[in-house]
C-alpha cells in the first residue's frame, strides 16, 4: 500500500507539471497511459482518454467503473504561485488540478492497481481517466462509456472529503424569446415583448414543482440574463432572456422542459439536456459500505461527469470542493494517503 500511495503522489506531481486545459490533455493522457503500462496494465486510448480493465476480467460478472478527469480549468487570476510547479509545503501539495481532480484521479488509479491482478473478485473493474470534464465536452466520459460494456455502478472521483455525494443536481440553461410586435412608443401600437417576457419571468420566479427531492428540496430556476429593444421610442418585437435551471433527482430534464413549455408563451429551447440529475440509492451496497466506515451522505449542488452517466453513481474523492478553481489550489498529501485505503476498504465489502 505504501508503494501505491508513493507512486500516486508522484504521478500527481507529474500531472501538475503538465498543462492539461480542456481539449488540450494529450500530454497528461500519455503520462497516465505510460504510468499504467509501467505497472503491467494493458491500456486503451482514444483521443485524450485512457481506460483499462482488470487483468482477470470476466464478462459474466458485473463491472464497476472508476472514473475521474485529468483536464483542468485555466489558472485563477489571483495565483501567487506557479500553477504548474508542484511543491509540498506543510503537508499541502500545491498546483493546478491538484484538488480538482488530480488527487481523486491518482487515488482511483492506485485503487485500480490494488485490484488489478486479484483473482476471484465478485466484480470486474474498469478505470477511465477522461478528458473535457471541465467543459462538459463531447469527447470525454460520454465518448468513452459506450466502449466499456455493461456497467453496474460507478465511483466518480471528485473532491468530497471522502464523504458520499449520493445525488447531484442536473443543469439546463434555457434560451427564451418572448414574442411581440414593433410599434411607435408614442402611440397605441404594437405588442410589447418585454411585457410578455415579464409574465414568463414571473412564472419562473414563483412556480413550485409538485414533487420535491428528499435530498435537495425544490428545483431552482433563476433568470440570469435579459436583452430587448433597439431604441427608446420603439416598442420591442422580441425580448431574449436566459434561465438557469438546477434540476433535482425528482424529475428528468425532459419532464421539467415539458412543464416549462406548458406554462409559458415564450419560444424556449434548452442549450442542452445532457447534464442530467443523478443519484444512487442510500441502501446501495457501496453507499452502505461507506456509511459503515463513518462516512456521511449528502447531495452535491455542483455538476460533474456524473451528469453524463445513466447508471447509479457515487461521487467520492479526497480533497475539498471549496478549493476547486481557486488560486494556489492544493490538496493535502494526507488526504491521498487516507483516500486510497478508504476506497479499498469500501470496495472490499463488495468485491471480496
Amino acid at each position: 500500500m505504501e508503494k501505491i500511495i508513493e507512486g500516486s503522489v508522484g504521478l500527481l506531481m507529474d500531472l501538475i507539471r503538465t498543462q492539461s486545459f480542456s481539449k488540450e490533455e494529450d500530454q497528461t493522457a500519455q503520462i497516465i497511459d505510460t504510468y499504467l503500462q509501467n505497472h503491467g496494465v494493458k491500456t486503451h486510448r482514444e483521443l485524450n482518454n485512457v481506460w483499462a480493465f482488470n487483468k482477470y476480467f470476466d464478462s459474466s460478472k458485473p463491472t464497476i467503473l472508476l472514473n475521474s478527469h485529468h483536464d483542468t480549468v485555466h489558472p485563477n487570476k489571483d495565483y501567487t504561485r506557479d500553477p504548474f510547479f508542484p511543491e509540498i509545503i506543510d503537508g499541502k501539495l500545491f498546483g493546478l488540478g491538484s484538488n480538482d481532480a488530480g488527487g481523486c484521479l491518482v487515488s482511483l488509479i492506485g485503487t485500480f492497481l490494488h485490484y488489478y491482478e486479484k483473482q476471484d473478485l465478485k466484480y470486474n473493474f474498469v478505470l477511465a481517466a477522461t478528458a473535457e470534464e471541465e467543459i462538459s465536452g463531447l469527447h470525454g466520459l460520454e465518448f468513452v462509456v459506450p466502449k466499456l460494456g455493461e456497467l453496474e455502478f460507478a465511483i466518480v472521483g471528485e473532491p468530497t472529503q471522502m464523504h458520499l455525494a449520493i445525488a447531484e443536481k442536473g443543469l439546463m440553461v434555457l434560451e427564451c424569446k418572448a414574442p411581440g410586435k414593433s410599434g411607435h412608443a408614442a402611440r397605441e401600437e404594437g405588442e410589447n415583448a418585454i411585457y410578455n417576457a415579464m409574465k414568463d419571468i414571473a412564472w419562473f420566479q414563483t412556480y413550485k414543482f409538485p414533487k420535491e427531492s428528499e435530498i435537495f428540496g425544490p428545483i431552482k430556476m433563476s433568470v440570469t440574463m435579459i436583452q430587448a429593444g433597439t431604441q427608446h421610442n420603439v416598442v420591442p418585437s422580441s425580448c431574449d432572456f436566459v434561465v438557469d435551471v438546477r434540476i433535482t433527482d425528482a424529475y428528468t430534464n425532459e419532464e421539467v422542459l415539458d412543464i416549462v413549455h406548458e406554462n409559458t408563451i415564450s419560444d424556449i429551447h434548452p442549450r442542452s439536456t445532457r447534464l442530467k440529475p443523478s443519484c444512487i440509492d442510500k441502501n446501495h451496497p457501496i453507499v452502505q459500505a461507506g456509511i459503515a466506515l463513518g462516512r456521511e451522505t449528502y447531495g452535491s449542488p455542483t455538476t460533474s461527469d456524473q451528469a453524463l452517466l445513466s447508471i447509479p453513481s457515487l461521487k467520492l474523492g479526497p480533497g475539498d470542493s471549496a478549493r476547486s478553481h481557486t488560486a494556489d489550489e492544493f490538496i493535502y498529501v494526507k488526504e491521498i494517503e487516507e483516500g486510497i485505503p478508504l476506497y479499498i476498504k469500501m470496495l472490499d465489502q463488495i468485491v471480496l
